[in-house]
């Protein structure tokens, strides 16, 4: 919240110091600043923006160098001896124009505090750096560094006027804003930071497609932060409408800059709890909807009161999935947060060859590192990737899942087939309640879906089949609707052709005996539980 309010406040000048900006100026002695010149270091090396602003004011309260002197050094210009004439000091140039003793050199003090802010360059830098001496045609060329409006000197010097202006210097501007104004506008961005940590813990979207005041339809953001204003009618009175329109906080920029600061809090929180110590990293990558390859990173750790807890802590687009690519991106993630890879202890990753390999796959590149960054695969995926092998290495299993696939995809391959399935259902429940041979009760008789069962997906062989024991009598109605009203004779063969597989004793018991699943169902569900504070 303060920092928030501090990136608000014009405040963030502060930020490019590593140390206390106030004490750097304390430190500052600006009497000892040069006041010739051709001495003075350039006012860009004053790297801190609040110490470059009041050395620029000690200069301009100063005024310009313009030592007066009965006579100056003679130069001799062509066949003529030339020298700089104090007169030039009571002219149109006085509130600018320098001399230097030490070089005889003219400088001009507003482009020397000012030029940097307008053009970075070495060119025309004889007043600012080099100095002028050409003294045969100098009211000529002072002229021509004046320039017109809207010239670099014009501007420099209109920047030198507002800031030699008390009144109009930032820090007085915002020293005038009353209390109340202050005390409003942090109402203000309480409001909309409450509303963010709200949606954000909540996985909700911020935005509506219209979010102009007569949609009816303006997002969770707006939405929720009206109805807040409404229950809390003393911040009400100065948000939204209500408040100036140039700082009602609801833009969608202020809306990242909150969850921004959100995710940073989250990461520092998270950073925190780690507390230096050891940890252990687990990696996936996957495809999103734009079919970029994002690869996410979680920390393994014990936190300070001796749990075992897996905390996200970022999502990475990666253009390249090899090992060499993966470990250079987890590497800078890493670092990012002040995590040192010498402190990994565990590595958990899929079975992918890229990521296991014992020659060049990830494991392998972070152990030549930290040789103790042991790799596990994870227990749960290892389980039924084994199971799902196994049983296929059967020519009769293979053969049955094979028929199960493709009855899925016949049965499903339409709303209208998923209808008749679903009404078929409800039909034959209602049969049963009316015989009494099954009870109604909260939780009992869900409706069965065709699943379709994956080789990653923990246990999704098991479900898959539980459900076709289930609604087996289903299936066999819509194959047999198929098989007389399908609409080409592809779909009318396909399905007489499920219809005589899924009907033989050997379909049937193959069916019945893949329910030795469940015996390791449960061990599946085990294993992607949470950990235990005590595992």
């Amino acid at each position: 919240m303060e920092k928030f309010l501090a990136k608000f406040n014009h405040s963030q000048a502060s930020s490019s110091t590593n140390g206390n900006p106030s004490s750097l100026i304390d430190d500052l002695n600006l009497d000892s600043l040069e006041a010739d010149p051709r001495k003075r270091v350039p006012i860009a090396h004053y790297n801190n923006p609040r110490i470059k602003d009041e050395v620029r004011k000690h200069y301009i309260q100063k005024g310009p160098c313009q030592p007066k002197m009965d006579s100056y050094p003679p130069t001799k210009i062509g066949k003529r001896t030339r020298q700089f004439c104090k007169i030039w000091f009571e002219g149109p140039y006085s509130k600018w124009l320098e001399y230097s003793v030490d070089k005889d050199y003219v400088y001009c003090l507003c482009c020397y505090l000012f030029k940097d802010d307008f053009f970075h360059g070495s060119t025309s830098e004889f007043y600012t750096k080099t100095g002028f001496r050409s003294w045969n045609r100098a009211l000529e060329r002072f002229r021509k560094h004046v320039g017109d409006v809207n010239s670099i000197h014009d501007k420099c010097f209109n920047k030198m006027l507002d800031l030699s202006n008390h009144h109009q210097s930032i820090q007085v501007v915002i020293d005038k804003h009353s209390q109340k104004l202050k005390t409003e506008y942090r109402m203000r961005l309480e409001a909309s930071i409450d509303v963010s940590r709200l949606l954000l813990q909540y996985e909700l979207p911020f935005r509506g497609h219209d979010e102009s005041e007569s949609s009816i339809n303006q997002g969770f953001f707006l939405r929720l932060l009206r109805w807040h204003g409404d229950k809390h009618p003393d911040v009400g009175k100065v948000m939204l409408e209500n408040a100036p329109q140039n700082d009602t906080l609801t833009c969608p920029m202020i809306q990242k800059y909150i969850v921004n600061a959100c995710a940073k809090e989250t990461l520092k929180a998270i950073i925190g709890d780690l507390n230096g110590d050891y940890f252990g990293i687990l990696v996936d990558e996957s495809k999103d909807i734009s079919h970029k390859e994002q690869m996410a990173l979680v920390l393994c750790f014990v936190n300070k009161n001796g749990e075992v807890v897996e905390r996200f802590i970022g999502l990475v687009h990666v253009s390249d999935t090899s090992a060499c690519s993966l470990k250079k991106v987890i590497y800078s993630l890493l670092f990012v947060h002040s995590l040192s890879p010498s402190k990994i202890r565990g590595q958990g990753y899929d079975g992918a060859s890229n990521m296991k390999g014992e020659i060049n796959g990830l494991k392998t590149l972070i152990m030549k590192d930290s040789p103790s960054a042991y790799y596990i695969h994870c227990f749960a995926h290892q389980l039924q990737l084994t199971l799902v092998a196994i049983a296929k290495k059967h020519l009769d299993v293979e053969d049955f899942f094979y028929h199960v696939s493709n009855v899925l995809n016949v049965v499903g391959g339409s709303f209208k087939r998923r209808d008749l399935l679903r009404d078929h259902q409800a039909k034959k429940l209602e049969q049963l309640f009316e015989s009494s041979e099954v009870q109604k009760g909260q939780g009992l008789h869900q409706e069965r879906g065709l699943q379709r069962s994956g080789d990653t997906r923990w246990g999704s062989h098991f479900k898959t089949l539980d459900n076709f024991i289930v609604i087996f009598s289903s299936i066999v109605i819509v194959l047999e609707v198929i098989e007389l009203e399908g609409s080409t004779s592809i779909d009318r063969n396909q399905a007489e052709y499920l219809l005589t597989k899924i009907k033989t004793f050997k379909f049937i018991f193959v069916l019945h005996l893949m329910k030795v699943l469940a015996m390791s169902n449960e061990l599946s569900m085990i294993l992607q539980k949470k950990r235990s504070r005590y595992c």
